[in-house]
């Protein structure tokens, strides 16, 4: 009889210490980090100054009001953007594709080109991509990446299969370095290679800004 009650009160007090640490799992457990990524930390900081960022560059527009009312989901969409492109990294580190400083600024030249300069650029970016000047080379760099890594693998970013093919690898990537979402973003879903609160298909980064048809080509 007490032997019982000794182990039902064991069994309490595990549970009731266990408890806190099932709660701590997830980025509860890495306080002020807004996602860890392969062990490694993206600060609530980062995310909220690559936001403010883009606000201050909005708000600079002559179309402010539009472009801050569009992009309501802009810390998500910051920290989904900074989640994919080290999952991005991985995935080309596996496949053996490395980005030169020359390549990225190539593309940005082309692309001022035929947009008719780097002003028209960093409109674009900023309208369409909700991408602050001084975040553009970054963005840049992952177009590159994503195409090397396509050629990399064999596969066409115009098809389907190609795609689809581009698709899996990322996942791969992605399922290996073991992502944690704080839950006040949501969660990263592994297939779709983004978090699961907004939508925002990876695949547009491969999609040029207007007047970008040809750069990197």
């Amino acid at each position: 009889m007490h032997r019982r009650r000794r182990t039902a009160l064991a069994l309490s007090a595990a549970t009731l210490l266990a408890a806190p640490l099932l709660t701590a799992c997830g980025s509860e457990a890495h306080p002020g980090a807004a996602a860890v990524v392969g062990g490694d930390r993206i600060d609530v900081a980062t995310v909220q100054a690559q936001a403010a960022d883009v606000r201050t560059a909005q708000q600079e527009s002559e179309r402010s009001q539009e472009l801050v009312t569009k992009s309501g989901q802009l810390t998500r969409v910051k920290l989904s953007g900074l989640i994919f492109g080290r999952v991005l990294d991985r995935a080309a580190k596996d496949a053996g594709v490395s980005v030169s400083r020359k390549e990225i600024q190539q593309i940005r030249n082309d692309a001022a080109a035929q947009s008719g300069g780097d002003e028209a650029v960093r409109t674009g970016m900023l309208e369409q991509r909700w991408v602050a000047p001084g975040q553009i080379d970054a963005s840049l760099r992952q177009e590159v990446q994503l195409q090397k890594l396509a050629q990399a693998i064999g596969a066409d970013l115009q098809s389907p299969a190609g795609v689809q093919a581009v698709g899996q690898s990322l996942t791969k990537a992605s399922k290996a370095l073991h992502i944690d979402v704080n839950p006040r973003y949501g969660s990263w879903d592994d297939q779709k290679v983004q978090l699961s609160t907004y939508k925002a298909p990876w695949i547009t980064q491969v999609t040029p800004v207007e007047g970008q048809e040809q750069a990197g080509a």
